[in-house]
């Protein structure tokens, strides 16, 4: 069973995770930066990137990282395959010329998608036939259930992009296996109704995403580390609670996950839970270029993106309790803005900390962080950052116009 005790840990010396060394314990969290116009790695991504890397952290991942063109939630997301090799290559190297390690965030959008630009000639399929609220958008209004041809085709896509990713150069790959996208909805009860081995029980449900794992794991081999982000709870009624978020984490564990990252809510219910602080609301207003949808989401904006308060480290208890009942390292994620917020993580236990917004507030996070015991990012926990993945040049903090 994992370690729940606090630990003499520098989270500012070198440290190993699985296969490689890292130079701290400190890691870019994987978000969408907005920053692959045609899906392709380009000198935005590249300079977003190089910033964090120099700034001190010692892993950062790239994201969004989809196993085929269907996967994208957006037709402006990255997809894994040939055309982009050699871009996403001079990328990787490039980064890594700074000590950085790189990961790469891996999943498929499922049924929760806009994209216009499908390739396989049908709708984008979940677990179970639904009613897809952001298919509105797009005039599809329910996604169908996906066959067991579907299943093992998806399957395919993760086993191909492990080979990919290893091939171009990729130190570690985080599966995303939370907030409402394809392997979760496998996950959730809210989202899967089915009656066939990949639904029902608990053990019916991790069926495919542990399918997946251990695909890209062959792959792979032992040694490559393969990080896991989950939801420790959906954050919505009928969905995976707390209690079953730790029997998700136990799954992964057993079948041989290298870390976890336990996260919490969904993209497709209730995103605020996952980022805490203002609501995303103002951003997605402004982000409307037709009235009739500014109109919309100004109206519809409170029941979507409800309110939560932010407050330091707002999952640090309920990742204790995942830490305490795996054995694999636990990467703690959630409200990690200061020095003060650093040494809470690490006296509690943790093994290592992922960093999203206070990292585009201040890249050089890590390197201000170290003899600071004063130290703050700046981060107001305002979330205009998060709709400027519509805008033309990705995400910026806006606080530093």
């Amino acid at each position: 069973m994992g370690r729940s005790s606090a630990r003499d840990v520098n989270p500012f010396k070198p440290a190993a995770l699985s296969g490689i060394q890292l130079k701290n314990r400190f890691m870019k969290a994987a978000t969408f930066e907005g920053m692959t116009p045609d899906g392709i790695p380009g000198p935005r991504l590249r300079d977003f990137h190089m910033g964090i890397a120099s700034g001190g952290v010692g892993l950062t991942t790239l994201s969004y990282c989809t196993t085929e063109p269907d996967g994208r939630i957006m037709d402006s997301m990255m997809w894994l395959h040939d055309g982009i090799e050699d871009e996403l290559r001079s990328l990787i190297l490039e980064l890594q010329s700074t000590g950085v390690k790189v990961s790469g965030q891996v999943t498929h959008c499922g049924h929760f998608s806009q994209n216009k630009d499908l390739r396989r000639g049908q709708p984008p399929k979940g677990p179970s036939k639904m009613f897809v609220p952001i298919g509105l958008t797009v005039g599809r209004l329910f996604a169908p259930a996906m066959t067991q041809d579907d299943i093992n085709h998806l399957i395919g896509t993760y086993r191909d992009a492990a080979a990919f990713m290893k091939r171009v150069g990729f130190d570690a790959i985080e599966i995303h296996f939370g907030h409402g996208y394809g392997l979760s909805q496998f996950i959730s009860p809210k989202t899967n109704k089915r009656s066939d081995k990949y639904g029902g029980s608990h053990e019916n449900r991790m069926r495919l995403p542990l399918e997946v794992l251990a695909a890209m794991r062959l792959e792979l081999g032992e040694d490559f580390p393969i990080l896991g982000k989950i939801s420790m709870t959906d954050g919505v009624k009928a969905g995976v609670d707390y209690a079953l978020g730790l029997k998700v984490a136990q799954s992964l564990d057993v079948a041989g996950i290298d870390a976890l990252i336990p996260s919490a809510g969904t993209s497709s219910y209730n995103t605020m839970y996952m980022f805490r602080g203002d609501s995303i609301a103002k951003g997605m207003i402004a982000m409307q270029d037709n009235p009739i949808s500014k109109m919309a989401v100004r109206i519809m904006g409170p029941l979507m993106w409800k309110k939560y308060p932010y407050e330091p480290t707002y999952l640090l208890e309920a990742a204790k309790n995942i830490k305490a009942a795996v054995s694999c390292p636990i990467i703690y994620i959630g409200g990690v803005s200061t020095r003060a917020d650093i040494d809470r993580v690490f006296a509690a236990g943790f093994d290592f900390v992922q960093i999203g917004r206070p990292l585009i507030k201040d890249p050089n996070f890590v390197a201000n962080a170290v003899d600071d015991a004063a130290y703050d990012s700046g981060c107001t926990h305002c979330n205009y950052c998060v709709p400027l993945i519509s805008h033309p040049q990705g995400i910026r903090c806006v606080l530093n116009d």
